[in-house]
């Protein structure tokens, strides 16, 4: 296979011949023409510092920081770090090149994504490709951002009443205007169009004349930006449970919402058919009827429930347990006995650490820093609203959407259209990208996705024209590939032979069959 490293390096050493034949002044001179008609040369020519990432990762699995611009509209500005891991392909002769991971969010960090993904990844993909992770702009690893924010002003989900709104409204306020404070400048940079433009620099850095990328969720609207933004310099691209390009932004929550409320019948059709189980009820209307005196139950005082004190607003903001029909039969089941019995279910309570007991803590490293303990919140607040300027600025727009759409969506539809943070953003640095395109891509999609409906999925399917899209039927949850779905072949022959199928595909989740034949 053609070496894809070979044409920039030859360039770089022509050049270096060149101005070192030069006079200074005349070699100066050069160097200012050459960085006016490459403005990013300084950045996609750098020579990484590969390290290992920490000592408690494989010595394979290595790290390195990539510089960038924070404003690409001013390349010679400040520079902010992209922190990048490599884990390299296992077959020299097969490799192809680098495939890079987005786990979505935004805000999420991805840097040990080739570790979380690499037991699942079929060796096919292993052997071909260098699996690449990173931290988007402001997340983790790269230049954190952080805006102060308290626990309790990164508590996002927020419900409609009449009586706490005007104190919602402040809260949106005053992250915006802490977020304002404290990031200044930064944060109006730290876009998807921008985090696509590093994943380009990331790629002319590792030599390639293109990526391949597999991203979930918000990281299928990234990989979609960057396919509108660099076409030919897309290989492989697989988008897992995707977004709507077209509603990104304020949208993705209504979609949530609207997504629910199907679900939500589903779910009670499948737990009346097994009454004698959970004791829900023997219909699908009685179900319903046991879910929302439970919440309004819980309103009136809350639930104690798995370490938790649940009002029927908490109760709501958990509907994404009901797209997996068995877990939320069971965790309903559970608030009624606990309800009832007005006791705990006496389970061990987790560790607040979030590490099982004993579990040993992981090593320093040289590499990885301490992020503060907002910036996932800070990241993706200023990623969310500085995408997109569709967000009312009118307070009392947000309170008449919320109504409207508690009415609609009654599970979900006033956390969704409630007031935000973005209400009160400073624009960001560029419009949105309108995702409209011919690139190739492979779409995979579960039909009861909590995240990402399937509509969404759909949607960014009409919007990459060149695409493919698997739906898998009966599948539950958000997330797909490589995790032992019937999607799985479509994927891994795409990313390792680069055939597409011929056409849009269906198939089945296991035991969708059986679920649907007794009511699910």
């Amino acid at each position: 296979m053609r070496n894809t490293r070979t044409a920039p390096l030859l360039a770089a050493g022509i050049a270096a011949t060149l101005v070192s034949a030069l006079t200074p002044a005349t070699a100066f001179a050069a160097a200012e023409v050459s960085a006016a008609k490459d403005p990013l040369r300084q950045y996609t020519r750098q020579k990484l510092q590969w390290q290992r990432c920490d000592a408690g990762s494989p010595a394979a699995f290595r790290c390195a920081t990539v510089k960038v611009p924070l404003d690409y509209g001013d390349p010679g500005g400040q520079k902010i770090d992209i922190a990048v891991s490599r884990l390299k392909a296992g077959s020299a002769e097969e490799r192809r090149g680098a495939l890079l991971f987005n786990p979505g969010g935004p805000g999420a960090p991805g840097l040990s994504m080739p570790i979380d993904l690499g037991a699942d990844l079929p060796e096919k993909v292993k052997g071909q490709y260098d699996l690449i992770g990173f931290d988007p702009r402001g997340v983790g690893q790269s230049s954190p951002v952080s805006c102060g924010l308290t626990a309790d002003e990164m508590i996002t989900d927020r419900p409609y009443r009449d009586r706490t709104f005007a104190k919602d409204v402040k809260w949106a306020r005053t992250v915006a205007d802490k977020c304002l404070a404290k990031g200044g400048d930064t944060l109006r940079h730290l876009t998807t169009r921008n985090t696509a433009r590093d994943m380009d620099v990331i790629r002319a850095v590792l030599g390639e004349k293109k990526i391949s990328y597999l991203g979930y969720s918000y990281g299928t609207y990234l990989g979609a930006v960057y396919a509108q933004m660099f076409p030919r310099r897309t290989d492989r691209f697989v988008l897992d449970s995707a977004a709507d390009p077209a509603r990104y932004g304020r949208g993705i929550f209504q979609e949530m919402a609207e997504g629910t409320e199907p679900a939500f019948t589903r779910w009670s059709r499948w737990t009346a058919r097994r009454h004698t189980a959970y004791g829900l009820g023997d219909t699908p209307a009685e179900v319903r009827k046991t879910f929302w005196d439970l919440v309004a139950r819980a309103d009136r005082r809350p639930i104690d429930f798995d370490s938790e004190s649940l009002t029927g607003d908490g109760i709501r903001a958990e509907r994404h347990k009901l797209f997996h029909v068995q877990v939320g039969a069971e965790w309903i089941a559970g608030l009624k006995k606990a309800a009832e019995s007005r006791k705990t279910d006496g389970g061990e309570k987790p560790d607040p650490s979030g590490a099982s007991e004993g579990a040993p803590s992981p090593a320093p490293s040289a590499f990885v820093r301490d992020v503060p303990p907002d910036n996932g919140d800070a990241s993706a607040w200023a990623v969310l609203c500085a995408d997109t300027r569709t967000w009312p600025r009118d307070p009392e727009q947000y309170r008449r959407d919320a109504i409207r759409d508690k009415a609609r969506y009654p599970l979900f539809g006033d956390f969704a259209s409630t007031i935000k943070p973005c209400a009160f953003w400073k624009p960001g640095s560029e419009p949105a990208t309108t995702v409209n395109n011919k690139v190739r891509a492979l779409i995979l999609q579960n039909e009861w996705d909590p995240q990402t409906p399937l509509a969404a999925g759909r949607a960014m399917h009409r919007a990459l024209r060149g695409s493919r899209m698997v739906t898998v039927s009966g599948g539950e949850g958000h997330g797909i590939y490589p995790f032992k779905s019937c999607a799985d072949r479509s994927a891994t022959v795409y990313l390792t032979t680069g055939r597409l199928p011929a056409r849009d595909l269906t198939c089945r989740a296991p035991g969708a069959a059986a679920a649907e034949r007794t009511g699910g």
